[in-house]
């Protein structure tokens, strides 16, 4: 088995809401479009932040309080092991910090942090934050903290940084989500010619992207706990053949 960095493959973990949904973290999508019964749009858009501030902080105070109850599921833990023969990267759409805590080093979150609060005005200013956010709350330059969440209609900072890692995996994992959401689905077609692909779904969904890379797919039609143990023993007996 590979001993050290540089002789390990590079395998990127592309990870959704059904992962976490198995710690008790509810998605959006399961309800058709709200989310612990708001809508959407009202605590996840810019201009929900301008129309209803004190809501908006509300809804992400609950779903923080929650996040800290919450614990890392057989498949974080999973994930995280495979550090152990792997160097892996979790590229994740969620905001929640489960797969630090079950021991991954090294995720990129797509759209953001709940555990953390940044200036209205600078991205750039942004503060591990374990407490609610209220209104007066103030950044270093003075303006009004919010969570530190990409929110529908903002860039997705971190974009470019997750193309490149999936560019120059070997393997590439997806868990937990149907990438049906743009831009995190574009991030499967940038993968190379002959980078594996595994997908973990109980109810699996194809994109475009990966309707073109089903020669490269190979699909496992489970919940992310139960797929985890099943990708975990395949790629264990790679290892030792």
């Amino acid at each position: 088995m590979p001993k050290n960095r540089e002789m390990k493959k590079r395998l990127v973990v592309l990870s959704g809401a059904g992962i976490s949904a198995e710690s008790g973290l509810s998605t959006f999508r399961d309800a058709g479009g709200l989310w612990e019964g708001h809508d959407v749009y009202e605590v996840a858009t810019p201009q929900g932040w301008q129309k209803n501030r004190q809501l908006v902080l509300n809804f992400y105070n609950a779903r923080r309080r929650q996040l800290i109850l919450a614990k890392p599921n057989g498949a974080h833990i999973a994930i995280a092991s495979l550090e152990q023969d792997y160097e892996v990267i979790v590229v994740t759409q969620n905001v929640d910090d489960l797969h630090e805590r079950a021991g991954s080093t090294q995720v990129i979150h797509l759209h953001g942090e709940l555990m953390r609060a940044r200036s209205s005005n600078d991205n750039s200013l942004s503060y591990y934050w374990e407490e609610d956010i209220s209104d007066g709350d103030l950044a270093e330059d003075g303006a009004q903290l919010r969570p530190d969440i990409v929110w529908f209609g903002e860039q997705v900072p971190l974009l470019a940084n997750a193309v490149d890692v999936v560019k120059r995996a070997d393997i590439v994992l997806v868990i937990g989500t149907s990438l049906q959401v743009y831009p995190a689905a574009s991030l499967v077609g940038f993968v190379k010619k002959h980078c594996e692909i595994y997908y973990i779904d109980p109810r699996p969904e194809m994109n475009y992207e990966m309707t073109i890379l089903k020669e490269q797919l190979k699909i496992i039609s489970e919940n992310a706990v139960n797929g985890m143990q099943i990708l975990s023993q395949l790629l264990f007996q790679k290892n030792i053949n």
